[in-house]
C-alpha cells in the first residue's frame, strides 16, 4: 500500500519521477508488477482519451437514475453509502472512505463488487459515490475501473467479491464485522450480467504540442488539478507574469455533489501548487474562488492584461468539460490560449488503444530502451 495515489493523481509527484527512481534501484524484471502498477492511471487515462464519451455518458446517466429511478432502489443506494448495508464488513468499507477520503485498492474492488453484483445497485451511482469522496479520485481511474468491475470495460469478464479473498488480504475488514458475510461466500455472488452501451468507438484522440514556443506576448499561466507540477516539463521554462488556479466551491457542490473533505484536499493541493510554481517562475500566484470558474479565469486574464494564456491540455474529465467556454470567453477577449501536455503523456497515451496488457508490452519495451540510453 504505497499511499502514492493522491500524488500521483495530481501530479504532485509525477509517474516519471516514480518509474525513474525505481528503476535506479531495481532491475526492470524485480520491480515490472509495481511499475505495472505505476501506469495504471496513465493508461486509463490514455484509454478515455480516445473515448471521452463514455465519461460524458457516465455523467448524463447519473443525473437521469437520480430523476428516474423507483424511490425505494434510491433509498437503498443511499442506505448502503452511509454503511447501512447490514453487510458489516461492507459497510465498514463504506465507513472508512466517507471518514478518510481513502481505500486500498482491493476494497475499492470488493466493495464495487458488492455493489454492483451483490445489491445490483446501478455501477454508475457507486462510481459517483467513490467520486465524491476519494481524496484521489480520477475521472478515467475511477469510471473505467467500475465499468470493468460491471463486466463492461472487458465485455464478459466481471470483478466478483468473494470472503476468502478478504480473508486472505485483508482479515481486519473482518474482525468483528461477521454479520451479513454469508452473501459474500465463495461461489455465491453471481454476475450481473450488464448490456454494454452501443456505438462505443475509438476516437483519435486530440493532439497538443509537447514543447513551448518562445513568446514575446504578455504570458499568464492557467495552473489546474489535472497536472499541478509546471515546473517540470514543457511548461518549466515560460516566464509568466501571473499563475493562477481556480477553486469553485458552488460547481464542487451544485455539479459533482463532492464532500467537503475532498473540496477542501482541492483547495489544499492547488495552494501546493500554486506557491511551489510561483517560487520557481519568481512570479505572484493567486487562487480564484469563483462561482464560474470560466467567468473567473477571465476575469483574472483581463485583469492582469495577458495576451496569452498557456496551461496544461486537462483530461477528459470537469476540467475538460469547461474548454470549448474558456476558449470562447478568451477568443472573444483577443486572449491566446496555449494548451501543452506532457511528452510522456503523449507516448504513453499512444499505446492505450486496447486493452491494458497490450498497453504493457510498449511500455514496458519503451521503459527499457529509456533506461538503455
Amino acid at each position: 500500500m504505497s499511499r502514492l495515489g493522491a500524488g500521483i493523481r495530481f501530479r504532485t509527484l509525477l509517474e516519471d519521477e516514480v518509474i525513474e527512481d525505481t528503476l535506479r534501484q531495481h532491475s526492470f524484471e524485480a520491480a515490472e508488477k509495481w511499475l505495472q502498477e505505476v501506469c495504471w492511471r496513465r493508461y486509463w487515462k490514455g484509454w478515455l482519451e480516445a473515448h471521452p464519451q463514455v465519461w460524458r455518458d457516465w455523467r448524463r446517466r447519473i443525473r437521469s437514475l437520480r430523476q428516474t429511478l423507483p424511490p425505494v432502489i434510491l433509498a437503498r443506494a443511499e442506505a448502503v453509502c452511509a454503511a447501512g448495508s447490514g453487510v458489516a464488513c461492507m459497510d465498514g468499507i463504506a465507513s472508512e472512505l466517507t471518514r478518510t477520503g481513502y481505500l486500498h485498492n482491493h476494497a475499492r474492488m470488493w466493495w464495487a463488487s458488492f455493489w454492483i453484483h451483490v445489491e445490483q445497485l446501478p455501477w454508475e451511482l457507486g462510481a459517483d459515490f467513490f467520486y465524491r469522496h476519494l481524496l484521489d479520485a480520477d475521472p478515467a481511474s475511477n469510471t473505467l475501473s467500475w465499468r470493468w468491475v460491471a463486466g463492461l470495460q472487458t465485455p464478459g469478464k466481471s470483478y466478483l467479491v468473494r470472503l476468502s479473498n478478504i480473508e486472505k488480504y485483508a482479515p481486519g475488514y473482518l474482525e468483528g464485522k461477521q454479520a451479513g458475510s454469508e452473501c459474500l461466500a465463495d461461489g455465491a455472488v453471481r454476475a450481473s450480467l450488464l448490456q454494454p452501451p452501443a456505438g462505443l468507438e475509438r476516437r483519435p484522440p486530440p493532439l497538443y504540442p509537447t514543447f513551448s514556443a518562445p513568446s514575446a506576448a504578455r504570458l499568464g499561466m492557467w495552473l489546474h488539478a489535472d497536472d499541478l507540477h509546471p515546473e517540470s516539463g514543457p511548461l518549466a521554462g515560460l516566464a509568466p507574469a501571473t499563475i493562477a488556479g481556480c477553486i469553485s466551491e458552488h460547481v464542487y457542490r451544485t455539479t459533482y455533489r463532492l464532500s467537503q473533505t475532498r473540496i477542501d484536499s482541492l483547495r489544499t493541493v492547488l495552494r501546493d501548487g500554486l506557491e511551489r510554481a510561483a517560487a520557481h517562475y519568481g512570479c505572484s500566484s493567486l487562487v480564484l474562488d469563483a462561482e464560474d470558474p470560466v467567468e473567473g479565469l477571465c476575469a483574472w486574464a483581463n485583469a492582469h492584461k495577458l495576451s496569452e494564456v498557456v496551461a496544461f491540455a486537462p483530461f477528459v474529465g470537469p476540467i475538460d468539460d469547461m474548454l470549448p467556454r474558456v476558449r470562447h470567453r478568451f477568443a472573444a477577449a483577443g486572449i491566446r490560449l496555449t494548451l501543452l501536455r506532457r511528452p510522456s503523456d503523449e507516448v504513453a497515451f499512444s499505446f492505450a488503444t486496447a486493452g491494458f496488457f497490450p498497453f504493457w508490452q510498449k511500455m514496458s519495451r519503451h521503459l527499457k530502451l529509456s533506461c538503455q540510453s
